[in-house]
């Protein structure tokens, strides 16, 4: 048998996959998951800002660093959560902070599909386009809402800022971080975060 005609013998036995043309009927439960895929905005004080569609890497190596250490140490007392996570406060104020922490005797926040409630801990990592409303609007709104502790990292100038929420409910400047620190926090003894770790991915 010559060459070719074994080829061509060759290729009548390769099986022949078709295109499924059916057509498919979705329940309920398959729409919710195919509203997994809206899109990302916050409100904040009344007003809808839109998100970018991804983070940066920088901005996701941060996060996953933080996220690994506070899951190590912290994890036996409460959740840790990353964005994206939407926390609803009120209807004018519905955000979606870095990582939340939240105790497990307040566990009862945690609901299918949201945070409906304010959590122990948020974390947000500043960005060009979040800055302004990460310092002055969510933490005035964190602050009438009572939540204890806030953090706001700052990728460029390589530091961290706790703030504390204080008797009079205000979240207070209580320490800035930078590497080799470590961050640990008054209200809450699981903590111990290694600045060197946080941003050891933007050198």
């Amino acid at each position: 048998m010559s060459d070719k005609r074994k080829e061509d013998e060759s290729k009548k036995r390769e099986p022949v996959v078709k295109e499924q043309t059916e057509n498919y009927a979705y329940d309920g439960d398959d729409l919710d998951f195919f509203g997994m895929e809206e899109e990302r905005y916050e409100i904040i004080e009344g007003v809808r800002y839109d998100m970018q569609a991804a983070p940066t890497i920088h901005h996701q190596q941060i996060s996953g660093a933080l996220h690994i250490m506070l899951h190590q140490t912290c994890h036996p007392n409460g959740t840790i959560l990353y964005s994206p996570v939407d926390v609803y406060l009120d209807e004018d104020n519905q955000f979606q902070p870095d990582l939340v922490y939240i105790l497990h005797e307040n566990a009862a926040i945690i609901k299918e599909k949201r945070i409906e409630g304010v959590p122990d801990l948020a974390v947000e990592i500043l960005s060009p386009s979040t800055s302004h409303n990460d310092k002055v609007r969510k933490k005035r709104q964190f602050e009438r809402f009572g939540l204890k502790e806030y953090w706001i990292v700052d990728p460029v100038h390589l530091t961290l800022d706790q703030f504390i929420l204080n008797g009079d409910g205000k979240l207070n400047l209580v320490e800035t971080y930078v590497a080799p620190n470590r961050v640990t926090s008054p209200l809450f003894s699981c903590i111990d975060i290694d600045m060197k770790r946080v941003f050891a991915g933007l050198h």
